[in-house]
């Protein structure tokens, strides 16, 4: 018997795709699975693929609450904004959490205000563990917010060139397109198949979307690293944005995945940064990506020439990158794909518990899209 884990809000996509990867892990129990407005359902009920998945056959949705989680090893919290700093401040410290949602990804107050109501309930450790010695820190913490899904995508195109010295990050814009499930499984009439089949669509454009502030935290702490600084705020303080980012999220008409695409401005040689960082061209880029990501088996720098595809990466925690310079504008532009369900959700909080738990960072994950 492994680690026994429970599902916190399961009855999203989120929350379905973890029941999947949960199900197949060698070495992780599923054990309590709660839902809100689907408690007493079935799973097969709510999620009709996994409806012939052995490990869940005959399992239901209890109703939302702690008691049930408290004799769990580790808890996904896969819930709204505002649930899930009332369900941690409820489970002692023995019983780890992995959370998906943004309660606890913001450091800054001012930030949290802008995008979300209620006071600001602090930060976790950031569970994005190909982040420089961020896997260390996430094996040992009992408490991880796993970024979101564009943000997941922006940082991982971005920190190993601004790290390098290679781009500035007071001026980047990122153009990311997202699945529909990356709005949750609520009923909206802009996310019905009508009304995005065929259609392409900007939202929450021009600093509004929540998770600007997340990749401005990521690229100011990095650029700090860069600089001298920690690159990562003691004990979840609040460090003043050294970074802007220009951010248009963009609705496409697929299921899932995220392609981002994230250009920076180059530093000139009067600023380059450290001494070694040498010409901002592709080639040095393209080292900056492979060097950093050189021990993360699920971040893969595709061959020069090809750009990434969210359907490479669909059902997987992959991470497909390409970059290089645009001389005329004088930009770097670094392309990242993932699943938004995969890598932006369900498997980087199974990788985090992975961490945390003590087991092999991939045990019951894939870098292996699913194809056609």
């Amino acid at each position: 018997m492994g680690a026994r884990v429970a599902v916190a809000g399961a009855s999203g996509y989120a929350g379905g795709e973890l029941l999947r990867l949960l199900a197949g892990h060698p070495d992780l129990e599923i054990g309590v699975v709660t839902a809100d407005s689907s408690a007493g359902k079935t799973i097969g009920e709510v999620h009709p693929h996994l409806a012939g998945v052995t490990a869940l056959a005959g399992r239901t949705f209890e109703p939302q609450g702690t008691a049930s989680l408290v004799g769990c090893d580790l808890v996904f919290a896969a819930l709204p904004a505002g649930q899930s700093a009332a369900l941690a401040g409820s489970i002692p410290a023995s019983v780890k959490i992995v959370d998906l949602g943004p309660d606890f990804r913001l450091a800054d107050p001012a930030a949290w205000a802008r995008h979300y109501s209620g006071e600001h309930p602090g930060r976790w450790v950031t569970g994005l563990p190909e982040l420089p010695g961020m896997r260390a820190r996430i094996s040992a913490a009992s408490r991880v917010a796993a970024p979101g899904c564009y943000a997941t995508a922006a940082i991982l195109a971005l920190v190993p060139i601004v790290a390098a010295g290679l781009a500035q990050p007071h001026d980047v814009v990122v153009v990311a397109a997202s699945g529909t499930s990356g709005a949750g499984r609520s009923l909206r009439a802009s996310l019905l198949g009508s009304e995005v089949m065929g259609s392409v669509s900007a939202y929450q454009a021009a600093g509004a979307h929540r998770h600007t502030a997340e990749i401005e935290q990521a690229l100011s702490e990095i650029g700090g690293a860069a600089g001298g600084g920690t690159g990562h705020p003691p004990g979840g303080a609040a460090t003043r944005p050294a970074a802007t980012v220009s951010f248009t999220p963009v609705l496409a008409p697929m299921p899932r995945g995220i392609l981002a695409t994230c250009t920076a401005r180059l530093t000139r040689p009067a600023d380059a940064g450290p001494a070694n960082a040498g010409p901002a061209d592709t080639a040095a880029l393209r080292a900056a990506i492979a060097a950093a990501y050189a021990d993360a088996e699920f971040c893969c720098l595709l061959p020069e020439g090809h750009w990434p595809a969210t359907a490479s990466v669909a059902g997987s925690n992959g991470v497909h990158l390409q970059a290089a310079v645009d001389e005329r504008a004088g930009r770097a532009v670094v392309v990242a794909a993932i699943d938004n369900l995969g890598k932006g959700a369900a498997s980087q909080a199974i990788q985090n518990a992975n961490l945390m738990l003590g087991l092999p960072e991939a045990a019951g994950l894939t870098a292996s899209g699913v194809a056609p």
